[in-house]
């Protein structure tokens, strides 16, 4: 009698346990990025505008070198007031180039910009479509295992950030 009590309060606790269990999924968000026509265009055009850019920083350091090549060659013909001036006009140069890489690449460059103008809408809509999955299929936490980003939706009920904040404020 008591191994049955113990057995039905055993097949009990399985079910409840069973009854609050959390639905995960798994997402490579790369891969279904990857498989969109639009993102895959956005990247190109992305790549393409980065090349151009690189070739005419490349162009513009291939003239600081051919400055600073003839500087060197004429440095013993130059008076000091001369020899300032070229090494002047040289390190206004490389800084002039440091500063179109910052405008161009830097992390609120134009690259950045022009990714967020055209990935963005992009990224939204998978997930988007990722928490429409999720609702439908009633997962409560979607992980993302193609990058560092770990969690990409979760149940609004799970979240007890409030709690632990009230709980740091009592501490």
């Amino acid at each position: 009698m008591m191994k049955r009590i113990l057995l039905s309060a055993a097949a009990a606790l399985v079910l409840t346990f069973s009854a609050n269990a959390q639905k995960i999924a798994i997402v490579d968000i790369n891969q279904v990025l990857s498989s969109l026509p639009d993102y895959k265009k956005a990247q190109d055009d992305l790549d393409k505008v980065a090349q151009k850019w690189r070739a005419e920083i490349a162009q513009q350091q291939d003239v600081i070198k051919g400055l600073y090549s003839k500087y060197q060659a004429e440095q013993v013909l130059l008076n000091e007031s001369q020899r300032k001036q070229r090494e002047d006009e040289i390190m206004n140069k490389e800084k002039e180039v440091r500063e179109a890489q910052r405008v161009k690449f830097g992390s609120d460059g134009e690259l950045f910009k022009r990714r967020q103008d055209l990935v963005k809408p992009i990224q939204d809509k998978v997930y988007g479509a990722i928490e429409r999955f999720a609702n439908e299929k009633g997962y409560d936490l979607i992980l993302d295992k193609s990058s560092s980003a770990g969690l990409i939706f979760a149940n609004p009920t799970y979240d007890k950030t409030s709690q632990v904040v009230d709980l740091v404020k009592k501490m």
